[in-house]
């Protein structure tokens, strides 16, 4: 038996040779099999040409230094390999590609490009990216010209003979430097419609309404003027798309707004330095500059940041859609917007030159704010302004009041019937409505009612991103979809339907949310979907188990089957309700505050009114342990029975009540389902106008009446949120405060309670409100068909205490001036 040191060498230099060995047979079968195509024909003599180009070969050139000559140093030794070897490290690629093919659609389809699009595709190599454009919009018929520039003549030649191959005249493959390429020069015949703002010159042709960079932007050593050249080529309303390797640190862009969302934007130290001194053996910069630069020379419309995952290795990219700089910047058109989002009336530039200032033209959003803010600093505006629809407004989402959210949505589904409210508010197309958003489904019944405006608010901005995809749905996608997103709550092509469709409807935020939680949620290998997401979702997961467990799942299937509410009540008499009545649910659920909280939605001071109640009505508490009377857990326990019983007694859950169906099945059925899911819904909120009026603010409730124009709303609907203050608190005071001011004379609030007669009703009394309970639970009778509140109000303006409290501050002050 050999001696292990006349294997492994002692001197340091053979050792030094080894390691490197093994290092290149390691690279070597790492680019053999982890790049591998699948739909290519690969060789290992592909890779080994790769492996060779990239980290062996010098890197040389005829001596002139040139751009071109380091180009073609790098590249004319794999030029006929590059695609083959490219398909899994340069990632990303077909997301923007479909992104910006999506932007396109629907720029064509609104009419802010009237004519057959102009691509130009700076870097574009082989032409990879023109034949892969082809799945997601025709090349030969939907673009007019397609212009691949490159100053590599080894890819130039392998994308000619590329395009020679697909047959596609209308693409042209320019071998030059991308500072200097100018589109008039090659489409001299080009109608005359629109004048192309360029560097040098003013020709009286059209821009290209598409540019796009695939991995180029990091491999162009004077990228400052190729980012400039790039808006002289686009078109008015033309779209950029970005794709490229990069690393960046929180510290640099923590505070900006303009980038569209930061989610997974940090890389850590060991990964910047880790893969800027990779990347920069073969010429590739990852400094932070290039994407800085392109997102201050242009408007993001879309931004997300990811990673390619490989060997364990995250190599971190991005994909950037941006848009002019000046696209919707207009002062009049930020003002225009700006009223909406306060109920103000729109001034234009003549109004006030020529009448009287109105006394609320100072009321502002926040979002125009920002906006102005950025303006002033020659920064773009916050990324919400340069989307294609104006229903999402900016918020700051660095603030603590969002972050401590967790980013995630605490209800996937409404618990508020949209019938009753119906029958109690009767909305007109007149009314100007603020709903809470919570899961969106009450804010899609009130769109379906058509009033003048719609105010969704929410503080968790991921409550707002599910009501933005579910608005984005209806918009872009047939029923067949919208029902398998929403009714059944899978999709299995749901990352597929964000990138094609969904995209150019959606604000950053709600797209990076989505691309990066969307598919674990719709198409996840559990099988659950999107109701058993969220914090409702863990709710559904112990119900589901608890029945597992009791060998209940098939009594809970006939159950919700059932034809008849005789047959219904049976079942649950039979063996479902032994489960309300469980010492297990009790204690492990109902007494568990953290557990209501979490997973139920159910904050301290509400449960402290449910106990309140439960005292008054000569309650008391039982210990499910002890077997003595106690004063935990027992006001719940009789609350939620109060809530089950009579459901179940009173309503078919097959065809009247989707709300206990959902709760029970995971998903909707075709026959139990909310009003929006209906085919005759679809056909309404489809329309390109059904969401016209719709406003999505991110903020407390407070926060944003606070900047409206007073006496412009008509109706509010609070749900239960109230409940959530306590009462030794001013928080419920200066809300009801606000409602007044902003609520016209009649205006109306909604709000449902756990209790009976809710403390805060009697602020509304002090604060120029007539308070009504229309709706009050007894026992054994639903008060709806949630049945899940003691009480519902309607509280009517009957006078503004705002003119009153300045009635009181003249009288003080004249009184002043008496005594002096």
């Amino acid at each position: 038996m050999l001696a292990l040191s006349t294997i492994i060498p002692r001197d340091p230099f053979n050792l030094v040779v080894l390691a490197v060995g093994v290092l290149v047979v390691f690279l070597l079968t790492v680019f053999a099999v982890g790049f591998q195509s699948k739909g290519e024909k690969s060789s290992l003599k592909a890779y080994l040409k790769f492996f060779w180009a990239c980290f062996v070969k010098p890197h040389t050139g005829d001596g002139s230094g040139s751009q071109q000559d380091a180009l073609e140093s790098f590249y004319k030794a794999q030029a006929d390999v590059y695609d083959a070897t490219r398909t899994r490290l340069l990632k990303g690629r077909e997301d923007m590609l479909g992104l910006v093919a999506a932007q396109l659609k629907h720029r064509c389809e609104a009419g802010l490009i009237s004519q057959r699009p102009v691509w130009v595709d700076i870097g574009g190599g082989t032409g990879h990216n023109v034949e892969q454009m082809n799945a997601f919009l025709s090349v030969p018929n939907f673009f007019r010209a397609v212009y691949v520039v490159d100053l590599s003549p080894s890819l130039c030649t392998m994308a000619r003979k590329r395009f020679n191959r697909l047959g596609w005249k209308n693409v042209h493959v320019i071998c030059q430097d991308a500072r200097t390429f100018r589109l008039h020069h090659h489409e001299p015949s080009h109608p005359r419609t629109q004048p192309i703002r360029d560097l040098d010159e003013n020709a009286d042709v059209g821009g290209a309404q598409l540019v796009t960079m695939s991995y180029a932007l990091s491999m162009i050593p004077e990228f400052y003027p190729v980012i400039d050249s790039v808006g002289s080529l686009l078109s008015e309303h033309g779209v950029v798309g970005v794709c490229d390797f990069y690393v960046q640190s929180k510290v640099e862009f923590g505070r900006r707004n303009y980038t569209g969302g930061v989610v997974g934007r940090h890389c850590v130290w060991i990964s910047r330095v880790f893969w800027r001194t990779w990347f920069e053996i073969d010429r590739v910069n990852l400094e932070a500059a290039r994407r800085d630069y392109l997102e201050y020379r242009f408007g993001t419309v879309l931004s997300v940041n990811a990673r390619n995952n490989f060997f364990g290795v995250k190599l971190p990219y991005y994909i950037w859609i941006g848009c002019s700089k000046d696209d919707g910047a207009s002062t009049a058109k930020l003002a225009e917007i700006d009223a909406a989002a306060t109920e103000s009336p729109y001034l234009s530039a003549l109004d006030l030159q020529t009448g009287p200032t109105p006394v609320d033209v100072e009321v502002r959003s926040k979002a125009y704010e920002s906006a102005i803010v950025n303006l002033q600093a020659s920064l773009p505006l916050p990324a919400t302004w340069y989307q294609n629809h104006h229903w999402r407004i900016h918020y700051d989402d660095s603030l603590p009041k969002h972050t401590r959210f967790n980013n995630s949505y605490i209800y996937a589904f409404t618990w508020e019937d949209d019938r009753a409210d119906a029958r109690l508010l009767k909305v007109t197309p007149d009314d100007v409505v603020l709903a809470i958003t919570s899961a969106g489904d009450n804010i899609l019944s009130f769109c379906l009612d058509a009033p003048r405006r719609v105010h969704a608010v929410d503080l968790n901005p991921t409550q707002n991103h599910l009501l933005e995809l579910k608005v984005a749905a209806f918009t872009a996608l047939p029923y067949s979809d919208v029902w398998k997103l929403f009714g059944e709550g899978k999709h299995s092509d749901f990352r597929d339907l964000l990138v094609r469709k969904l995209s150019p409807h959606m604000s950053s935020a709600a797209f990076q949310y989505w691309l990066q939680n969307g598919p674990g949620v719709f198409e996840g290998v559990g099988g659950k979907g999107l109701y058993y997401s969220g914090g409702s979702g863990n709710a559904l997961m112990l119900v589901g188990w608890l029945f597992r467990l009791l060998n209940l799942t098939p009594q809970v299937r006939k159950l919700c089957e059932a034809q008849t509410l005789a047959e219904q009540r049976d079942i649950w008499n039979a063996s479902l309700k032994a489960v309300l009545h469980s010492k297990l649910l009790t204690w492990t659920v109902l007494s568990n505050e953290k557990w209501l909280w979490k997973a139920l939605g159910v904050p301290p001071a509400q449960r402290a009114m449910i106990e309140a109640d439960f005292q008054k009505n000569g309650g008391a508490e039982f210990d499910v342990k002890s077997g003595e009377r106690t004063s935990s857990g027992n006001a719940v326990y009789e609350y939620v029975l109060n809530t089950f019983e009579p459901v179940v007694n009173s309503t078919l859950l097959s065809t009247q009540n989707h709300y206990y169906l959902l709760t029970l099945l995971g998903h909707y059925t075709p026959a139990s389902h909310p009003t929006y899911l209906s085919p005759k819904s679809h056909l309404r909120l489809s329309k390109p106008s059904a969401f016209n009026g719709l406003r999505i603010h991110t903020d407390e409730i407070s926060e944003v009446i606070a900047r409206m124009r007073p006496g412009t709303l008509t109706i509010v609907v609070v749900m239960d949120s109230m409940d959530w203050f306590p009462p030794e608190g001013n928080q419920a005071v200066k809300q009801i405060r606000a409602l007044n001011r902003a609520l016209k004379v009649k205006g109306r609030v909604m709000l449902r309670s756990a209790g009976l007669e809710p403390w805060y009703v009697r602020v509304f009394g002090q604060c120029g409100f007539a308070c009504k309970r229309v709706a009050v639970r007894v026992p054994g009778a639903c008060v709806d068909r949630v049945n899940m509140y003691a009480s519902t109000w309607i509280c009517t303006k009957e006078k503004s205490i705002v003119e009153e409290d300045v009635k009181l501050n003249l009288r003080k002050s004249s009184m002043g001036e008496l005594k002096i």
